[in-house]
This record gives C-alpha cells, sequence and structure tokens, in this order.
C-alpha cells in the first residue's frame, strides 16, 4: 500500500518490498517535508526495499518536524526524548503490523530526520540495523558506555552547509565511533542538501551490506 495510514499516532505511508528483500527503509524527512518526501531517494537507494515514512507529529509554522526546537540548532531536550521514544514506538508497531524484519530496519534520514535518527541510535540501540544520515547535527552527548557495535552508519555532510556544518558532522561521527558503530563518514561539496556524490556513495554503502 501506499496511501498515507496511520500507526501508533503517526500518520505514515508504507510500501512494501518488491522481491525477496527484507530491507525496510525507515524515510524521516527534513523540516517542512512529509511521508510522500523522500519516496524518490528511496527508490534510488534500494529499489526493493520496503519503505516506511512517518510524518513528523510537530509542528513548526505549519511545517511537520521530528521533534522541536528552540531556536536553528538548538534543540528541545526534553520535546527531542519523548519525541524520540514515540518514534521508537512507531516502528516496534510498524514491524508488528507489517510482519518487517526487524533486523533489517534502515534509517534514511535528512537535516531533522537525520538528527533524530541519530538520537534513536543514541536512545534505542538496537533498534535500527543501520542508519545513513545526511546533513545531521549531534542531536545531544550521550552517555557513556553506549554500546553500537554492529551498527554501521553513513555520514553525508555538505563542505559548506550552513545549517548543520561539517564540523558537527564529523563530532556526531567520533561520538559514533567511540560507541564502536561501523561509521563512514562523505564530505560533499556544497551545502545543506544531497547532492549526486552522497546519493552515490549511500548507494554503495547500502549495497555493501
Amino acid at each position: 500500500m501506499s496511501d498515507s495510514q496511520t500507526i501508533a499516532g503517526f500518520v505514515h505511508r508504507f510500501a512494501p518490498a518488491r522481491g525477496a528483500s527484507r530491507r525496510t527503509l525507515l524515510l524521516l524527512h527534513g523540516t517542512g517535508g512529509d511521508e510522500h518526501d523522500l519516496a524518490p531517494l528511496g527508490d534510488a537507494l534500494d529499489a526493493q526495499a520496503a519503505q516506511l515514512a512517518p510524518r513528523g507529529a510537530v509542528l513548526e509554522h505549519g511545517m511537520p518536524r521530528f521533534f522541536r526546537r528552540l531556536a536553528e540548532g538548538v534543540f528541545d531536550q526534553e520535546d527531542l526524548t519523548r519525541r524520540t521514544r514515540d518514534l521508537a514506538a512507531f516502528v516496534r508497531a510498524a514491524v508488528a503490523t507489517y510482519a518487517l524484519d526487524a533486523s533489517g530496519i534502515v534509517a534514511v534520514g535528512f537535516s531533522n530526520g537525520a538528527n533524530i535518527a541519530a538520537s534513536l541510535l543514541f536512545r534505542e540501540p538496537g533498534l535500527l540495523a543501520g542508519a545513513a544520515l545526511f546533513s545531521p547535527m549531534v542531536p545531544f552527548e550521550p552517555d557513556a558506555g553506549l554500546d553500537l557495535a554492529g551498527t554501521r552508519v553513513l555520514i553525508v555532510a555538505g563542505t559548506s552547509d550552513p545549517i548543520a556544518p561539517l564540523a558537527g558532522a564529523e563530532r556526531l561521527a567520533a561520538l559514533l565511533g567511540a560507541a564502536r558503530a561501523d561509521v563512514t563518514f562523505v564530505a560533499q561539496p556544497g551545502g545543506h542538501g544531497i547532492a549526486r556524490e552522497g546519493l552515490d556513495a549511500a548507494r554503495r554503502w547500502l549495497a555493501t551490506r
């Protein structure tokens, strides 16, 4: 099915896998996007995978987001904690509803979607098999002792991104690496977006898993 549904409070779009693929791409849009926004990206990365695409439940001047912020780059940490738990509950409910392979959930997030995906990695270790984060920031500093061994993470950051600066993405990569995640870092020319270099890198990264 491709029409919007609602599970665990999240309006979302689900598209089943084609063929024998057991991978599900959890597509997490940026500010102002919706559940349909990243469908072309999902198709470009892995046309065989199922797609699970929730719409952010927070509105900022009418634009959907996954959690509130206090200012540009300043996150409402209390809200982020709550929304991360809500999103994790949605993923688990969707796994049961659509009979998905729980070990094959790979988040693909852009900007605000990448940030809540990083928060999922930090707060819900084991929920995601991996994550491709485009233009991410550090959502918060995780507690010591976090163990993400076996979790693969791709970070794609723009060298001249004014919204999510390269240094922040590098810091996120360091935090994930310290937690023993298998991190691949790609710096792509340009600003806040998904360029051809990042798309190609993500396609290769997924293909090697």
